[in-house]
């Protein structure tokens, strides 16, 4: 469940921050407990946003900010 809420909370401020941009939670089957964000530009090739992997203990240091996220996508499509 907390992984669905913050993915849910970061998705909403993806799409606040730039309208167009189609948001796609989990389209292949994710790592355990793990929280990553990437974007997927045009020509294929991926940017990560937010890895939450090397995070932790405790627990909520996985989970990004969703201001941080838009930060890092506003900078990689600058």
């Amino acid at each position: 469940r907390v992984f669905g809420r913050n993915a849910a909370a970061v998705s909403e401020a993806l799409r606040g921050a730039v309208a167009t941009l189609p948001v796609d939670i989990n389209p292949r089957p994710p790592r355990r407990n793990s929280f990553e964000v990437s974007l997927v530009k045009e020509d294929g090739s991926t940017v990560e946003l937010w890895s939450g992997i090397r995070k932790g203990p405790p627990r909520k240091l996985k989970f990004p900010q969703p201001e941080t996220v838009v930060e890092a996508l506003k900078s990689s499509l600058a």
